[in-house]
């Protein structure tokens, strides 16, 4: 069973997030922000990253970049799932290392076929 991580400070759209995957089949950790994410990869495989780009404590962008650092996760794919629609905050990040980039509110479908799209 793939695992994926869902990072966002909001608890009803990690709960939404979570039910979504749960009822396809994966096994989902949650994490409200990016050093929570951190803390939970300390000795821990997930097969995909889907993170929000705003939250307190670290951002998206900032989780990204520390994830990338680690060898065992330089190819995993991690995904933006955030409200921001600027090109801007998408390049940074893309340059940051994420795979793709999902914009809220999210269809559950289109949620299912980028996981799938981006899983090895």
């Amino acid at each position: 069973m793939k695992k994926i991580l869902i990072v966002d400070d909001s608890v009803s759209m990690r709960k939404m997030v979570g039910y979504t995957l749960r009822q396809a089949g994966f096994d989902v950790v949650e994490a409200e922000h990016g050093q929570d994410a951190l803390d939970k990869l300390q000795g821990a495989v997930v097969d995909l990253i889907i993170t929000d780009l705003n939250m307190p404590v670290m951002d998206g962008i900032t989780l990204i970049q520390n994830v990338r650092k680690r060898v065992d996760m330089k190819t995993k794919p991690i995904l933006m799932l955030t409200t921001e629609t600027l090109g801007a905050k998408k390049e940074e990040g893309k340059a940051a290392g994420a795979t793709g980039w999902i914009v809220k509110p999210f269809e559950p479908e289109k949620l299912l076929a980028t996981v799938a799209k981006v899983l090895p």
